[in-house]
């Protein structure tokens, strides 16, 4: 699949077959996340693969969106490492860099998948922060839950030129 292929066609999937997302597949994900740029490529990062099945059905109990999770056979965490910060602040845009590409790469290896956000909300963050057992300088921005899609959404045009300013506003 192209890149723009992969970008207009990625939806966020929800619902997803019984069938196990293999390693190799799961590590693809995981190169095309640290493929993201970064603020003076610090690449302020951290993953952690998730596939304990008692991990992914608690989540639900602190985020209010994560119903999807008890289907899902993986997600994979996406947290920033303030210890790896060089510019205060930019890992936030590092990590989402990050999950897009996570996002991206499912889509393109026939994989659906869907951005869960933890950050900035702190129960959220601190939920994932116990239930994961996360160090004080680990902070959880997006957990992606990752599967073969049981729901073929069809592509949505976003496109609006009225959004579209040139030169000035």
């Amino acid at each position: 699949m192209n890149t723009f292929d992969a970008i207009f066609s990625r939806r966020s999937i929800r619902k997803y077959t019984p069938q196990t997302v293999p390693e190799e597949l799961i590590t693809e994900l995981l190169k095309a996340a640290m493929a993201a740029p970064s603020a003076g490529n610090e690449q302020a990062w951290q993953f952690i693969v998730i596939r304990d099945r008692s991990l992914l059905d608690a989540v639900p109990n602190f985020h209010p969106y994560s119903d999807m999770l008890k289907y899902a056979s993986v997600a994979v965490l996406v947290c920033g490492d303030l210890s790896r910060e060089k510019f205060k602040g930019f890992w936030v845009q590092d990590c989402s860099a990050a999950t897009q590409n996570i996002l991206l790469a499912a889509t393109a290896r026939g994989l659906g998948a869907v951005w869960t956000a933890l950050y900035p909300l702190e129960d959220r963050v601190a939920g994932m922060r116990k239930l994961l057992h996360l160090p004080e300088h680990i902070i959880p921005l997006s957990l992606v839950p990752v599967g073969y899609p049981a729901e073929h959404p069809g592509p949505a045009d976003r496109f609006d030129p009225e959004r579209v300013h040139k030169e000035r506003w």
